[in-house]
């Protein structure tokens, strides 16, 4: 690991927070290289398949931000890791209630401190880059900037090209004129005639072919629809093509891995250049803590499956992961031509990777597929499995199948490994009011009004509550989350919805 340092700044405005003052941050790239055959590096796809330099190892390089002390010796020697949503920072929205949410990147002026809650406790906040889908400005808030980005190579066969199948829907959220949608991976040149572009309401209605003469390429990376008249906002768009270039999108995996343990255990990177977390020439930290928010969340929740809590020397990287608002998804990551950003939604996007076995931190095996398999399964074969509290909001049982955390593909209830806890925020939606107010995406299509319920002071309980469980051993409260034993987990055919004038209720969930 190579750290390049790019500048080191005051925080917040020199905003001080008690007897542990000011704040500042450390922003940089890291840069790593692996062993594509390596046993702890053969699970990415393609890797193997990358480019490699003349020592045979793989390059990448990843953004990274640091927030610490000013004066380290004052920190708790915790990293609070922050797994970037779609580039977007988040962990001063959830747990400083930051004013300004999402639509600040740069973590510059003192409104983006929050309430300070992260910083008056002493953690030093560490964010990074793993999602190599995203492009400069886009992530939640439309041109904001400070994005965190990676730079993963492109897999070939022997230096020739790789072309595969591809599908994208679109969703262009009007009706008249043109709509342009970018492509996750560029079109293959010779075969851009051969690409279909059909058209449905809703995920299971039959497709209508759009003739070829109403939509065309822009570019090998973007398209531009004539839109059909019939259809609403909501219709998907779906088209079928030959696309080229895949990003080996699981070294992001690695790079967390890589990075995190370096800032945990050692004192100087490859080139002899000084950990920024060190006190004193000796290492500044002794746990780590990650995490992560939805998308990020569903990171986390590969990050274990694939093992990668493991560092090349065999030591965990982190010692507590607080996953919330993933329901029981994994991701559209480690795969061939992947895209991180997708998930299987109600309406669209369903047909995507996301919903695989396996489902549960325990380990069991699948009377559907035959697998056998848990979240959990390899950190606990090497004895380096953090504590995990997993906590969701009541979104995720609509929407993200939450029920298949704590029961198997038949309803049945499964015991949770000793080193989970699972919470419900009960009532809650998947954004609170901090993200509504930077991310319309949100509320703008709903036709009912959008849940505000603000759950942060719960998230800060959970974090102390897991520090202190992953530190210091005290055990945390017991798991409140639905159960099929006590009568709190149904069926959806037993459940009635309350009578609320003003809101329609569909009874539709998402189903798998």
């Amino acid at each position: 690991m190579k750290l390049d340092i790019q500048r080191v700044e005051s925080a917040f405005e020199g905003l001080t927070f008690g007897a542990l003052g000011p704040y500042e941050k450390v922003v940089g790239r890291a840069h790593g290289q692996v062993d594509p055959h390596h046993p702890l590096n053969v699970d990415i796809v393609n890797l193997d398949k990358a480019p490699r330099n003349t020592s045979g190892l793989v390059e990448y390089a990843v953004d990274f931000c640091i927030l610490k002390p000013v004066d380290m010796s004052k920190s708790n020697r915790r990293i609070l890791y922050d797994a970037p949503n779609r580039g977007d920072k988040l962990a001063l929205v959830d747990l400083n209630e930051s004013v300004k949410g999402l639509g600040s990147n740069e973590l510059g002026s003192a409104e983006d401190a929050g309430n300070g809650f992260l910083m008056r406790q002493g953690y030093v906040v560490v964010f990074s880059a793993w999602d190599g889908a995203v492009a400069p400005g886009v992530g939640y808030v439309e041109h904001a900037s400070g994005h965190l980005l990676a730079d993963f190579p492109i897999a070939t066969n022997d230096g020739a090209t790789i072309v595969e199948t591809c599908r994208e829907e679109i969703i262009c959220a009007h009706t008249d004129g043109q709509a342009q949608a970018p492509l996750a991976y560029p079109a293959h040149e010779p075969d851009r005639g051969s690409a279909t572009l059909t058209v449905r309401q809703h995920e299971p209605d039959a497709r209508v072919v759009v003739p070829r003469d109403r939509w065309r390429f822009v570019s090998n990376r973007e398209i531009e629809i004539d839109l059909i008249e019939g259809f609403d906002a909501g219709a998907i768009y779906e088209l079928i093509y030959a696309a080229c270039d895949p990003i080996v999108m699981g070294l992001g995996l690695i790079g967390v891995r890589d990075l995190l343990g370096f800032l945990r255990y050692e004192n100087a990177d490859n080139e002899g250049r000084p950990n920024p977390l060190n006190i004193d020439g000796q290492i500044g930290v002794d746990y780590s803590i990650a995490h992560g928010r939805s998308q990020p969340g569903r990171f986390l929740r590969e990050f274990l499956r694939l093992g990668f809590n493991e560092d090349m020397s065999g030591r965990p990287v982190f010692d507590g992961l607080y996953i919330t608002l993933t329901g029981s998804r994994g991701m559209f990551l480690n795969q061939p031509f992947s895209q991180p950003g997708r998930f299987p939604r109600h309406h669209e996007d369903h047909l995507y990777p996301g919903d695989q076995f396996p489902f549960s931190y325990s380990t069991k095996t699948d009377s559907i597929s035959g697998k056998t398999g848990g979240i959990l399964a390899r950190c606990l074969a090497n004895n380096v499995c953090p504590k995990v509290m997993h906590v969701d909001s009541s979104t995720e049982f609509w929407q993200g199948r939450s029920s298949l955390v704590v029961t198997d593909e038949l309803g049945n209830e499964i015991e949770q490994p000793d080193e989970v806890r699972t919470y419900l925020l009960s009532g809650s939606g998947h954004a609170g009011p901090q993200m509504l107010a930077h991310a319309p995406m949100y509320w703008s299509p709903s036709l009912n009004p959008v849940n505000e319920l603000d759950y942060c002071a719960l998230v800060r309980a959970l974090i102390v509550a897991l520090d202190e469980w992953a530190t210091q051993g005290t055990e945390p409260p017991p798991s409140h989350y639905p159960s099929v034993t006590d009568g709190t987990l149904v069926s959806p055919e037993h459940l009635n919805f309350p009578d609320i004038p003003g809101v329609t209720y569909s009874g539709a969930i998402n189903t798998l």
